[in-house]
Formats: structure tokens, C-alpha cells, sequence
């Protein structure tokens, strides 16, 4: 009898850990937290936009379970503003962001999600400091590159399966030679890149069956409530260096994300006629796909740090103003979810 019982705890330890499942002690303790829920989900890129968060006085970590650490990522369980909340940063890019908020929306009840960050700047009516707030979200990072001698007439690659569009549009590659022949920009070996919509497939959705989506929009009541922001103070100096007005919160119509940073004028001049963006930036994009597809309400606020490109070589507007367009991110969120418990 000693040695079944023996055996069975074993079996059972070795299963709570098998195949990447979630152990039985992690399950217990995600339980344990989604009784005290449903939580505002908080994600963030990076430690340098989380870490005025959590120093904010606004920031109240659970006294029993502050944290829980989970593939990699650790999710921070507190108070913010008399929202319960759990906080998770992603990492760079788009595959990071995806994969947290998915973890974050699997693991944790949770209704709504707000994303901030930093973010490159398309638009020469805004500047440095500025905190947008996107009615909008695309990846723009999905292409399918056409062959050299094809262009908008000729069909894409398996376009007749379905698998792919011309109907977002392109950029064409020789539109930005630097060398003419008779006033004319001559052939460019790179030729066409047309940009394509995510495959999605949402929770309530018939599984396998896809649907497609460019422009995700964010959750309507969210962008209600972020128009009362934009009377919002902002800091506009580093130290001695200040910018030439005080920042502001402006909500604007589109912003786009790639796994790409753009410091380049022309790209940034492209993305700002061709799509009406805004905010560029690596990860936005992503959260609102995978809230998206799983129904859940989601905000993103991004404050501009640089002009992508549209500075001068030596200006590094990013290495300058990066800590404050964090904090300015970090004060509209915390006034956006006072506005949004009251």
C-alpha cells in the first residue's frame, strides 16, 4: 500500500509538470487570485515604461500574492487608482507582446486591457512628449513581396486562394530611388511590398474558420472616456532641456505596428500619408489582435519619444526624451483609470 501510495504521488508530480502544462501549485494559486478578480489587465513593453508605474504612490501590490511568475513572464497583482490590476511586461516586439496578453487573457479573468508605452511619431502636427490615443491599430508588418516586372495589375503569389490581398495597397520601392533616368525613378530590383491583414480567429468563432482584419478598433466606451485626458498637465522638460510647447493628450484616428523600429524619414513619411498614422511603434499592434480575437475591451496609450526619422542625424531626440514621454504615458493611464473606476 505504501509503495501505491508512493507511486501515485509520483505520477501525479510528474504530470502537474508534463508537456508545459500549468503545475498544480501555479493552478492553485491563478485560482486563488480569479476569485479576487476580474482584473484591468496593464501591459507594457519594457522595464523603463513599468517602473514609474510600480514607484507610483498610486500603485498598491497585493500583500499576499504581489506577483506570480509564468513562462518567463512575471505578473504583478495590485491596486491602481481602486482597480485591481495585474501588470505584465512583454519584451520588445510584436511576437512578445502577442504571447503575453494571450497568457494574461488565458491564465487571469480579466476585462479589459490598457497598453502604454512609447512611440515613434508619423505626424508633423504633433511633437515630442505628445500622449496619443488610437481609435485604430494595424500590423504593418505582414507583407507579401512581389516579384521584380509585376506590379498592381499582376496578381500576388496564392492571392487566388484567398491567402492574400491587394487590397490594403503597397509601397513601391522605386519610388524612393535616389537616381532618375528622364524625370522618371528607374526600376527597382525590390520592387512592390503589399501589406496584409492578420489572420484572426475569434474565441466565439467556428475554430479553423478565418476571418481577416486590418484596422482593429478599440474598445468605444474606452475612447469615451479617454477625450476627458485631453486637459491633462504634462511634464516637458529633462532637466534643463525642455520642449519648445507643453505636451498634450490628443486622441488621433490610426497608429501602426511592426516588429521594425523606424528611424527613417522617408518610410515615416510614407506610413503617415499612405495610412493616416500616428503612432508607430512594436508592440501595440499585437494586444489589440489578440484582444481582438478574444473579445476583450483594450485601450492603447503611447506617448511620442522620437520623430522617427524625422529629426536630424544628431538629434537623438530618443536618448533625450525617453523617460519623459514614459512618465507622461504612465500619468494619462493612471488618470485614465481613475476616470474609467469612477
Amino acid at each position: 500500500m505504501e509503495l501505491m501510495v508512493f507511486l501515485v504521488l509520483v505520477f501525479l508530480g510528474i504530470s502537474s509538470i508534463a508537456y508545459g502544462a500549468v503545475s498544480h501549485t501555479t493552478m492553485r494559486k491563478i485560482d486563488i487570485l480569479n476569485k479576487k478578480g476580474p482584473y484591468l489587465g496593464i501591459v507594457v513593453p519594457n522595464f523603463f515604461e513599468m517602473n514609474p508605474l510600480l514607484q507610483s504612490t498610486s500603485f498598491v501590490s497585493d500583500q499576499k500574492l504581489p506577483y506570480l511568475d509564468f513562462s518567463g513572464r512575471r505578473f504583478r497583482i495590485g491596486r491602481l487608482e481602486d482597480e485591481s490590476v495585474i501588470i505584465v511586461m512583454t519584451g520588445l516586439s510584436m511576437l512578445n507582446a502577442g504571447i503575453s496578453t494571450q497568457l494574461l487573457l488565458s491564465l487571469f479573468k480579466v476585462k479589459g486591457v490598457v497598453h502604454y508605452g512609447i512611440a515613434g511619431n508619423a505626424d508633423p502636427q504633433l511633437q515630442i512628449g505628445d500622449v496619443t490615443i488610437p481609435q485604430f491599430w494595424a500590423h504593418t508588418g505582414l507583407w507579401n513581396w512581389q516579384r521584380f516586372g509585376d506590379g498592381p495589375g499582376n496578381e500576388l503569389a496564392l492571392e487566388s486562394f484567398g491567402d492574400y490581398t491587394r487590397k490594403v495597397g503597397h509601397i513601391k520601392f522605386s519610388d524612393f530611388n535616389n537616381k532618375t533616368r528622364n524625370g522618371k525613378s528607374v526600376p527597382n530590383l525590390l520592387n512592390n511590398v503589399w501589406y496584409q491583414p492578420e489572420e484572426v480567429f475569434p474565441v466565439h468563432g467556428t475554430p479553423e474558420v478565418r476571418q481577416h482584419a486590418f484596422w482593429v478598433p478599440v474598445n468605444p466606451k474606452f475612447f469615451a472616456v479617454a477625450k476627458e485626458l485631453e486637459d491633462l498637465k504634462l511634464g516637458g522638460c529633462v532637466n534643463t532641456t525642455c520642449l519648445p510647447r507643453a505636451p498634450i493628450v490628443v486622441r488621433v484616428k490610426r497608429g501602426i505596428s511592426a516588429s521594425v523600429f523606424v528611424d527613417n524619414r522617408a518610410y515615416r513619411e510614407f506610413l503617415n500619408s499612405k495610412f493616416n498614422a500616428t503612432s508607430i511603434d512594436m508592440e501595440s499592434a499585437a494586444v489589440a489582435l489578440v484582444c481582438h480575437q478574444q473579445k476583450k475591451p483594450f485601450i492603447v496609450i503611447r506617448a511620442l519619444s522620437d520623430l522617427a526619422g524625422g529629426g536630424s542625424s544628431v538629434s537623438n531626440e530618443a536618448n533625450t526624451f525617453a523617460s519623459l514621454a514614459a512618465q507622461n504615458a504612465v500619468d494619462v493611464v493612471l488618470r485614465f483609470i481613475s476616470l474609467l473606476s469612477s
